[in-house]
């Protein structure tokens, strides 16, 4: 029986790779320079400094410019609340959110379930959901149906097996 998985990854070199470009475009840009403004990349957070809130902000744009041309889709990026630092700087926490959740998992089984289409059934695996279903039509039509859900995770749909 045809099947496919549907998980929810990042790209963590394509991550690294659009940090260092924000970091490389704040250290040369002119309303950055001698403000003290840095992102640092360790394991699935990204911390950003700066002193300023709209400093901040500023950063955040171009963190986000670089990961969208990076194609790292922004729905795997959690911002934590702005905190407060000394002398008036200010840092954020940017967490990146990989695997689907148990409550993810359980909106995409209930969509495919309410598709109502015959033979198909889903399952979650961990931190992916196994979709199975008698007809490779079926499962393309589950795959569109998913892609035009507003779900709060960027979803890769693989392994798709006849």
């Amino acid at each position: 029986m045809p099947s496919f998985d549907v998980t929810s990854e990042v790209d963590l070199q394509e991550v690294r790779n659009a940090v260092d470009q924000a970091s490389r475009e704040v250290a040369t840009r002119f309303d950055f320079k001698d403000t003290g403004a840095s992102l640092e990349l360790k394991d699935h957070e990204i911390t950003l400094h700066a002193p300023t809130e709209d400093r901040l902000r500023a950063l955040v744009q171009v963190l986000e410019e670089k990961l969208v041309r990076r194609q790292v889709s922004l729905k795997a990026v959690a911002f934590a609340k702005i905190e407060e630092g000394s002398r008036g700087a200010v840092r954020q926490v940017a967490t990146l959110n990989a695997g689907i959740s148990s409550e993810n998992a359980k909106k995409i089984n209930k969509l495919v379930k309410d598709l109502g289409l015959k033979g198909v059934s889903s399952q979650t695996q961990g931190d992916q959901v196994r979709v199975i279903g008698k007809k490779r039509d079926d499962l393309q039509a589950v795959i569109a149906e998913l892609k035009a859900a507003e779900l709060d995770i960027p979803l890769q749909f693989g392994n798709f097996r006849d």
